[in-house]
């Protein structure tokens, strides 16, 4: 038994933020139903083709839920949300600001009929305040949040590869309805969840704010460097390949000195002798470094690097990580369907024991309208009805 089977989420969602908050859901069992636009869906099925002629994004974000088309604005909708939301436990939205309050599908507007249902709703900036209806996206969350300040190169703020804005409110999503359904097991009533991006990359910026408290200067743009420990970040070998490494404490650094620059004298040398001091000379030290590691080849480095027991990695790209050595070995990779054909997907991580992950199928745009609808009490000719008049 997964500890959220017998559960239903009622999923209003678009992009990234609220459908990883509910694939998660549904990795831990819970049936999730996602409202997508008739002919359309959600318009994260058109960002790319790279999977099999399936969009990358909606592959990684859709597996394991059924997809239910109604047209939200149709007369019949309200009908169909309230046979939905009687047997739901969670219903989670990211429409655009306000969307789902002129739905009707507030949490202020449903608590009475459905006093244990969790709403989850998930904007830019919150339910309430002056940014309260601004457009948001993950760049601009990035943004907003201060963490382009602090990525990329001294001369050019960076956006981080991957939707982390999109990804960080998804994660604070999905813990707070678990949260909000321990809760509900000991009161018996729901909740109303209000998670907004800006806030949720706010406390992941935690740390840089901090070193900028009371108008101390904020970390600098270093690239891949540690903006505030040195040396700590990318070196290129010999070979033309670059090393990642990260030293932590003064012990390591004298051990790196003796074991992989093998010139121990370094370790006391005035300019580098703490962490403050290694900052303020980084291009002394940079030239040190090079000068030895352009001797070597990437696997000495890292060799050296092992022996001395210094942390490092390989800059990978996605290739290498997708045959990643350590991943093969831990068993992490499994095949989940789509409309295309099997692909691979990677294990959710750190889940207990007790249970294997739900790792169904990518569904097909509309897959589960019919027997969605079967399920509410409609019948062959009034689905047919429905399908007539475009409302699903």
């Amino acid at each position: 038994m997964r500890p959220l089977d017998g559960m239903t989420v009622i999923a209003l969602e678009h992009a990234i933020a609220a459908p990883f908050c509910t694939r998660q859901l549904a990795d831990l069992g819970a049936r999730v139903i996602k409202i997508e636009r008739p002919g359309t869906g959600d318009f994260a099925r058109a960002y790319d083709d790279r999977v099999h002629g399936m969009a990358s994004h909606f592959v990684w974000t859709n597996r394991s839920k059924e997809s239910f088309t109604l047209d939200v604005k149709h007369e019949a909708a309200q009908a169909i949300f309230a046979g939905l939301l009687e047997k739901a436990d969670v219903l989670v939205q990211n429409l655009a600001p306000g969307a789902a309050a002129r739905l009707g599908l507030s949490y202020e507007a449903l608590k009475e009929r459905y006093p244990r249902l969790i709403v989850c709703d998930i904007s830019g900036y919150g339910s309430d305040g002056p940014y309260r209806d601004k457009k948001a996206y993950d760049l601009l969350i990035q943004s907003e949040s201060g963490f382009l300040s602090v990525t990329g190169p001294p001369d050019q703020p960076s956006k981080a590869g991957c939707s982390i804005a999109d990804i960080a409110a998804g994660m604070y999503a999905y813990t707070n309805i678990l949260a909000a359904l321990l809760q509900r097991g000991r009161t018996g009533n729901g909740s109303h969840i209000d998670v907004s991006m800006l806030e949720a990359m706010t406390e992941w910026m935690s740390y840089p704010l901090y070193y900028a408290f009371d108008g101390a200067p904020p970390p600098p743009r270093a690239g891949a460097a540690h903006a505030t420990i040195y040396p700590y970040g990318p070196f290129p070998a010999g070979d033309g390949k670059t090393v990642m490494l990260g030293l932590q404490n003064e012990r390591e650094w004298v051990v790196f000195c003796e074991k992989v620059l093998r010139q121990p004298g370094v370790a006391i040398d005035l300019r580098f002798s703490s962490n403050a001091a290694r900052n303020n000379y980084r291009a002394e030290l940079r030239a040190i470094i090079d000068d030895v590691f352009s001797k070597l080849t990437a696997g000495q480095v890292t060799a050296r690097l092992d022996e001395a027991q210094i942390a490092n990695a390989n800059l990978n790209d996605m290739h290498d990580v997708w045959n990643h050595v350590q991943l093969k070995a831990r068993e992490r990779w499994t095949e989940v369907g789509t409309p295309a054909g099997p692909v691979p997907a990677l294990l959710p991580p750190g889940l207990p024991n007790t249970f294997v992950a739900r790792m169904d199928p990518v569904p097909a745009l509309g897959e589960h309208t019919d027997s969605i609808l079967a399920e509410l009490g409609y019948d062959a000719a009034g689905i047919a009805q429905l399908r007539g008049q475009d409302a699903v």
